[in-house]
C-alpha cells in the first residue's frame, strides 16, 4: 500500500464496525448530473479532463494532463450541495487508478478563489483499492499550495468532493471511482 493510504489509515476504526453513510454512488441514471469536470483551462492551460458514467455503474474520470499554457491539473468535482459531514468522519473512496497521485478535494461553501481542502491518495494500476482519509487529515491549499495557519475543515462547510490530477508528469490518466462514503464515529 502507498504511503499517503497507509497514512491516511491510521486511526481509522475498521468497515466493520464504524456506521456508514453513502455519499455517492453511479448507478442511477442521472448520476453524471451530479459532477462537473474543471480543469486548468480556467487559467489558460489546456488539459483534457472529463468524466463519465460507466455500463459498470462507476464514475471514469480521464483525459490527458498537459503542463502547456502553465497548466497542470485536471479534476472532477461534485455539484455544491449539503453533504451533512460531522467532526470525527472518515471519508472512504472505492477507487481503481493508474499508478498516479491523486488528491482528494474538499470544497466548502466559503467562496475564496482557488481554495480546497486536499489530501493524497496514491493509486496502483489497474488495481481496486479503498482510500480512507480522516476529515482532520485534510490540508488547506489554494493554488496548489498549502496555507499555514488556515485550520482544519469545518465539516459543516464542506459542499463538494473532488478528485484532483496534479502531479506535474503531462500524458493519459484514468480513475474509476466505484463509491464514496464516510465512516462515522460509532454514535455520532
Amino acid at each position: 500500500m502507498a504511503a499517503s493510504v497507509l497514512v491516511a489509515l491510521m486511526g481509522v476504526p475498521s468497515m466493520a464496525q464504524a456506521p456508514q453513510v453513502p455519499l455517492f454512488a453511479f448507478a442511477s441514471p442521472d448520476a453524471a448530473a451530479a459532477w462537473q469536470a474543471v480543469n486548468d483551462g480556467v487559467m489558460g492551460g489546456v488539459s483534457d479532463g472529463r468524466f463519465r458514467i460507466t455500463e459498470r455503474q462507476t464514475l471514469e474520470f480521464y483525459g490527458t494532463l498537459s503542463l502547456e499554457n502553465n497548466g497542470g491539473f485536471a479534476s472532477v468535482r461534485s455539484r455544491p450541495r449539503s453533504l451533512g459531514l460531522q467532526a470525527g468522519d472518515t471519508l472512504v473512496a472505492r477507487v481503481r487508478g493508474d499508478g498516479r497521485e491523486y488528491q482528494l478535494n474538499l470544497y466548502t461553501s466559503e467562496r475564496m478563489r482557488a481554495f480546497s481542502y486536499r489530501a493524497a491518495a496514491q493509486t496502483r494500476p489497474g488495481e481496486w483499492i479503498e482510500v480512507a482519509i480522516p476529515l482532520d487529515r485534510f490540508e488547506a491549499t489554494s493554488f496548489g499550495r498549502v496555507l499555514r495557519g488556515a485550520g482544519p475543515v469545518d465539516p459543516r462547510s464542506v459542499t463538494s468532493i473532488g478528485f484532483l490530477l496534479a502531479e506535474k508528469t503531462p500524458g493519459p490518466f484514468v480513475l474509476e471511482v466505484a463509491w464514496i462514503k464516510v465512516l462515522r464515529q460509532p454514535g455520532r
